[in-house]
């Protein structure tokens, strides 16, 4: 039906969310408006990535991919300072209730463009119609079987006693089918083409996001920084993610694009190495931020490039589910690579370091090999999406 349905409904149920986790009186009411606002989050940018496919010629698309990085980083640098200064001042319900009338504006400005270049549904005969609509509600099924999938992996994987075996084999059995039904035959075996495009995603933001997520707690833990210090210490990764992103959109470096992917993820993959050298106390702090701002750089030339290169893959009718398919190649691989590696931190000591502080900090609390259990497994994990670099394109030429 075209792109414009899903970005509305996608936009919509994004504000929806955020105003019930805002208005929220109960636990439960705030996780169930933060699971809209995730819902209508991943309506959104799949809307956006066929907007993309069919607004803008092929030259043009490394350029708006790389305009989307900008758009992800300035938030992500900016976010966290206004929204400490509106929970200090307002509440922090504002936080959430402020933000759906920040959408109005700039969606009223974008819809009628949308509405004039990118609307309507691509067009197909009556039985392929119905095969479409018979394939999507089969999708939509297996995607929640994914969610409840995934969820019951993260929840075992916070709890290492026997029985948590019980929901990781439930979440595994939903989790694996699901998944071999929605992405593209042969992802996990990283056949050329559009797989391995996908593969790629997955690999490349879960490897980084699940190092990421315990950079701060090193620092705070281990090396005594103070929260606000450890979490400025990878802000200037923003600014070099939206550098990569620049620099794989400029026109001259097109044929080099899979090469550049490979250079990004060898970047992540040595980032990720270095981390466990800032247990070292002689080794100067300052070499994580510099460590990550290469990292991020890497992933500014690698998740940008996946982007472009699946909708250079895509048939115009397929660009939407490829689009989906990439989304949730991302999400699920964060999950499990996060899950992962939370399990073995927690195995190893972590559940003490994470309840010390920079106050508290203590030869109890110090557990580097705990540490050291995340990091060195993600950086074989990005090692592995460098490969992957390698059977991007169909064809070898």
């Amino acid at each position: 039906r075209g792109p414009l349905g899903a970005l509305t409904a996608g936009i919509g149920g994004f504000a929806a969310g955020l105003m019930l986790s805002g208005t929220a009186g109960a636990m439960w009411l705030f996780v169930l408006g933060r699971a809209v606002q995730g819902l209508g989050g991943g309506l959104v940018i799949v809307a956006l990535y066929v907007v993309v496919g069919r607004a803008y010629p092929e030259r043009l698309q490394p350029s708006i991919m790389a305009a989307f990085a900008a758009s992800w980083v300035v938030p992500s640098v900016v976010g966290p300072l206004v929204s400490g200064a509106v929970t200090e001042q307002l509440g922090w319900r504002w936080v959430f209730v402020g933000i759906p009338v920040l959408v109005v504006l700039p969606l009223g400005l974008a819809l009628p463009q949308i509405r004039r270049r990118a609307s309507g549904p691509v067009a197909t005969e009556g039985a392929a119609a119905q095969a479409s609509s018979a394939v999507g509600r089969r999708r939509i099924r297996l995607a929640f079987g994914i969610s409840l999938g995934a969820g019951l992996l993260q929840y075992a994987a916070q709890d290492l006693r026997w029985w948590s075996l019980v929901p990781a084999v439930v979440g595994a059995g939903l989790l694996v089918p699901a998944v071999l039904g929605l992405l593209p035959r042969g992802t996990y075996r990283a056949v050329r083409g559009l797989p391995s495009v996908v593969l790629l995603r997955g690999v490349a933001a879960g490897s980084f996001v699940a190092a990421e997520s315990f950079v701060p707690l090193m620092l705070v833990t281990q090396r005594g920084l103070a929260p606000t210090l450890a979490g400025f210490s990878l802000a200037a990764g923003g600014g070099t993610w939206a550098l990569g992103s620049w620099l794989q959109a400029r026109a001259r470096v097109e044929p080099y694009r899979e090469r550049l992917m490979t250079v990004g993820m060898v970047l992540v993959a040595a980032a990720i190495t270095t981390l466990p050298g800032a247990l070292i106390h002689s080794v100067p702090v300052w070499t994580v931020a510099v460590a990550w701002a290469f990292g991020c750089f890497g992933m500014g030339l690698v998740i940008s490039s996946t982007s472009v290169l699946l909708l250079q893959l895509s048939a115009p009718e397929q660009a939407g589910t490829n689009s989906a398919a990439l989304q949730m190649s991302d999400g699920l691989s964060n999950a499990l690579l996060l899950a992962g590696g939370g399990a073995a931190f927690a195995a190893l000591g972590g559940g003490t370091v994470a309840h010390t502080t920079s106050t508290t900090a203590s030869g109890a609390g110090s557990h580097p090999a705990a540490f050291v259990a995340v990091f060195l497994p993600m950086a074989g994990v990005a090692l592995v999406g460098a490969w992957v670099t390698t059977r991007l394109r169909a064809t070898t030429t």
